[in-house]
């Protein structure tokens, strides 16, 4: 362990990866109790963990629903109800103030009934009936989830149905009695990355081990899966082999199980409207004399686009929309007539609708609130077709919206050009007089302008004196947008603390180029954009390193765990959410196959090069001046192993340091798997966060 830098071969942590071995289990109990008494001993941590308890489980929540034929469905958690139920009521009592709901599943009553710790992993209805339903219920929070299949008419599990073991499974509806699934059938069935490697048909009525093989991909895929398009008068059917986490070979199934290639491009992802095709592209793609830039929407005819056996046989296509430098495409849903845009314009989002004519597309704004976050949902219920009759809320769509001062407003609109009509909105959970919103721009190592939020009080005096937490992701073309936090307002804003939000380049702020800019051998630029912005706001005299403090979760805890060894002197704190830190053993642990197209292959010396000048586990070393640390992960994440975590607290404590550590038994990826665990985990985090920088001086 020359220089305290160590080798794979070298490590003696090993025995806790594994994750309900005895001996790891209680380390982790032991490391929990030391960091509990530690972070409960803040003045604040029992009134915080109320107040988290009573906005998460507050019935002025707006009810998040998803249309399934004439009924709108919601999973609600409070109190009484910590799992959750899932109900259901029409479009019209959802509109009033107190919807009638009738309850379809109470998951609580569920799980005690079979002494299961189930959690909500969601469902599929085959449509346009919407009887048959494909329940998934999670242990503890997992990925991996068990499917029973459900009658919504009756309100109760099929006897005798489609049933399916703990895996992580893809299932999608083919008819009535016909299921396409993906799931763990023994030796050979999943990838390296331990997602499904085949798909085959299930025939109701008969065992799992009789179903057809449809298609199968190679071990070393990140998975296969299938989706079907329902429409009148038949389906269609894509099956995909995704052989890095960004590129998929794509057939369409045609009758026999005959495959079809798909002649786009293997970063592209294809949906269908009507009688079209929408490619979306993640690369540029030089088509018959035309240079369509990535991040574009496309659209063409869709029976010939799927019958082209190359680029000279695609029809024409059109563009819904082109990225500029400061647009970018968030996502797309479609009404009967239209294609609604949601784009990002400076980290804003921004509505847009187009409708084809003769000659082409016409493309308009709609108006919506500015500037923050959108959410689009269309209500139209693509298996009817485009009727207007046959489907009343062919035209309709939901837009939701929030900011970081403006708590959560749930929004009706139409096609036609009506004002938007507000359906619900959330109460303010904290007093967000006297802040407001700034966004400033920071210059990375290598030139690159980087945005980022600040939210803080107006007219602050710039001393250098101010807790400040930064926040930040970037990977995986995720972006970092504006959102109403109540744990942000309540228990940090409230009592003089500045938030930041770092808008860094391997996230979707700006599009494929900006997420494209820092994977790989490039992943340093996330980093480097991260650290110039922690520089920004001491160079601002926003905070100082002693009142500085970072945040990451998931990708984004391998961001705070990297920039902290590679810029201690920056930071006085570091919150490391289910993070990776073994860069060297990431592929190998639960689902890290399948993120070698983000980071690298470690196997492969030349990439092992670039990953290891920043892998944390590898790079720590004894002596340094490090921030206050702590680590939060789930032993029930079959995401991210928890092993990063464990392995990293455990190494710093051997080399003299003293970080905390908090592993919740249940949770999965998102770290907790009902209400009171996640206000319980908040307030450790801000007491955490309070007693690493001190209190915020008096005003």
């Amino acid at each position: 362990m020359a220089g305290g830098r160590m080798n794979e071969a070298e490590d003696p942590f090993l025995w806790l990866e594994e994750v309900q071995g005895e001996r790891a289990l209680a380390w982790v109990h032991a490391r929990n109790a030391e960091s509990r008494a530690v972070l409960q001993q803040h003045p604040r941590f029992g009134a915080m963990r109320d107040g988290f308890r009573a906005i998460l489980d507050s019935a002025d929540k707006i009810p998040q629903v998803s249309r399934r034929g004439d009924w709108f469905y919601n999973l609600w958690r409070d109190a009484k109800h910590p799992r959750g139920l899932w109900r259901r009521t029409t479009l019209a009592s959802f509109q009033t103030a107190t919807p009638d709901w009738e309850t379809v599943l109470d998951l609580d009553a569920l799980a005690t009934a079979e002494g299961e710790n189930w959690v909500w992993a969601g469902a599929t209805a085959l449509p346009p009936s919407y009887r048959h339903c494909l329940v998934q219920l999670s242990r503890g929070g997992a990925d991996a989830t068990v499917v029973r299949e459900f009658d919504l008419v009756g309100k109760a599990f099929v006897t005798g149905g489609f049933q399916l073991p703990e895996a992580k499974t893809d299932v999608t509806w083919e008819d009535a009695d016909h299921l396409l699934v993906g799931t763990d059938t023994g030796p050979g069935s999943l990838t390296d990355s331990g997602y499904p490697r085949t798909v085959r048909r299930w025939r109701r009525g008969t065992p799992l081990t009789e179903a057809t093989l449809v298609f199968e991909g190679q071990a070393q895929d990140v998975s296969v899966s299938a989706w079907i398009d329902h429409r009148p008068g038949g389906r269609r059917t894509i099956v995909s082999r995704a052989t890095d986490f960004y590129n998929s070979l794509q057939f369409q199934l045609l009758e026999g199980d005959r495959l079809q290639p798909i002649a786009i491009p293997s970063d592209a992802h294809i949906g269908f409207w009507q009688d079209r095709a929408l490619l979306q592209l993640r690369s540029d793609w030089a088509l018959n004399g035309t240079l369509w830039p990535a991040g574009s929407l496309l659209a063409g005819d869709a029976a010939a686009v799927l019958a082209a056996s190359g680029d000279a046989d695609l029809p024409p296509l059109q563009a819904l929309f082109t990225p500029t430098a400061s647009r970018s495409l968030q996502g797309w849903g479609t009404t009967a007539s239209q294609v609604l845009l949601q784009v990002l314009d400076n980290v804003a989002g921004v509505l847009a609708a187009c409708q084809p004519q003769a000659g082409g597309w016409v493309r308009r704004a709609i108006a919506a609130p500015h500037p923050g976050s959108l959410g689009l949902q269309t209500l139209h219920d693509d298996s009817l077709g485009s009727d207007e009759q046959a489907d009343p809320l062919a035209e309709q769509f939901l837009l939701g919206y929030t900011d970081f001062l403006t708590p959560d407003a749930l929004l009706l609109g139409h096609t036609d050009g009506r004002p938007l009509q507000t359906l619900k909105s959330r109460p303010a959970f904290f007093d967000a007089k006297g802040l407001q919103v700034q966004q400033h721009w920071a210059t990375s190592k290598d030139g690159t302008r980087v945005p980022y939020f600040l939210v803080a009080r107006q007219g602050l005096v710039l001393d250098g004196r101010h807790p400040t937490l930064l926040n930040g992701y970037g990977g995986f073309e995720i972006a970092k947008l504006p959102v109403y936090s109540a744990g942000w307002g309540t228990a940090w804003l409230a009592h003089g603390g500045v938030v930041a939000v770092a808008n860094i380049r391997g996230g979707g702020e700006f599009g494929p180029a900006w997420h494209q800019a820092a994977i790989g051998a490039n992943k340093q630029k996330s980093y480097d954009d991260f650290a110039a912005v922690a520089e920004d706001l001491i160079a601002r005299g926003v905070t100082r390193p002693q009142r500085l403090a970072i945040q990451g979760g998931s990708n984004g805890g391998l961001l705070v765990g990297a920039v902290m060894l590679q810029r201690p002197e920056l930071f006085g704190a570091v919150l490391c959410q289910v993070p990776l830190l073994d860069m060297r053993r990431y592929h190998r642990l639960l689902a890290g196959a399948s993120w070698m197209a983000e980071y690298g292959n470690p196997d492969v010396p030349e990439e092992w090069a670039w990953i290891r000048a920043y892998s944390p586990y590898q790079n720590l070393r004894p002596g340094q001046v490090l921030p206050q640390l702590l680590f939060t992960t789930s032993t029930r994440d079959d995401r991210v192993h928890p092993g990063h975590a464990r392995k990293m607290a455990a190494r710093m404590a051997a080399l003299g340091y003293q970080p905390l550590y908090f592993e919740n038994t249940e949770g999965g990826h998102a770290g907790a798997a009902d209400n009171a665990q996640k206000a319980d985990m908040l307030a450790l985090e801000f007491a955490f966060l309070w007693q690493a920088l001190g209190e915020a001086d008096a005003a």
